[in-house]
C-alpha cells in the first residue's frame, strides 16, 4: 500500500525533489537508455503525486498538469514511473488511479490526454484512457496519445 502526498512544485521540500528527479533519471534516462532534458519547465506549473511504500521510499510518480498547460483543452498526467523495487505490486495501478483521482479533484472533469509509451497501451486502457490512434517517436520512443473521459 501506498502512501501518497500531492504538491504543487514551490511545496516540494529540497529531499523530495531530489528523489524525483532521481527515480526519474534512474528510470527514463539510464534504464531506458533515453538521454533527453527532463527539466522541461513543466514541473512549476505542475502538482507532484508521490507514492511513498510503508519505509518511506519513492515507490511511484506522476506529475499532474492543469488544463492548457501540455495540451489545450484537456489536463495532463506525466513522467508516470514506478521505482525497480515496486514493479509488479500494483504501485503502477494505484498512482494512475489516485493520479486520475487528484486531476478530477484539482482541475474539475476535464479529460486528461496523455502520451503513453505504445507498449503500455493495454495498461492504460484498463484504467479507461482510450488511444487517439496518434503514434508518434518521442526521444526515439514510440508513444500513443491516449485520453480520459469524465463523462
Amino acid at each position: 500500500m501506498l502512501h501518497y502526498a500531492c504538491l504543487p512544485f514551490y511545496d516540494l521540500t529540497l529531499d523530495e525533489l531530489y528523489a524525483i528527479m532521481a527515480l526519474r533519471q534512474e528510470v527514463f534516462v539510464v534504464e531506458q537508455t533515453c538521454p533527453f532534458l527532463d527539466a522541461d519547465g513543466l514541473d512549476q506549473p505542475a502538482w507532484h503525486l508521490l507514492g511513498r511504500d510503508a519505509a518511506g521510499r519513492l515507490a511511484a510518480y506522476t506529475r499532474l498538469l492543469p488544463r492548457g498547460t501540455s495540451y489545450p483543452e484537456y489536463t495532463s498526467i506525466g513522467r508516470v514511473v514506478s521505482a525497480p523495487f515496486a514493479r509488479n505490486t500494483g504501485a503502477g495501478r494505484a498512482i494512475m488511479q489516485t493520479s486520475i483521482t487528484m486531476c478530477r479533484h484539482l482541475f474539475g472533469p476535464t479529460d486528461i490526454k496523455i502520451g503513453a509509451q505504445t507498449y503500455l497501451l493495454r495498461f492504460y486502457e484498463s484504467l479507461g484512457f482510450v488511444s487517439t490512434g496518434e503514434e508518434y517517436l518521442e526521444d526515439g520512443i514510440p508513444h500513443t496519445k491516449m485520453v480520459f473521459s469524465f463523462s
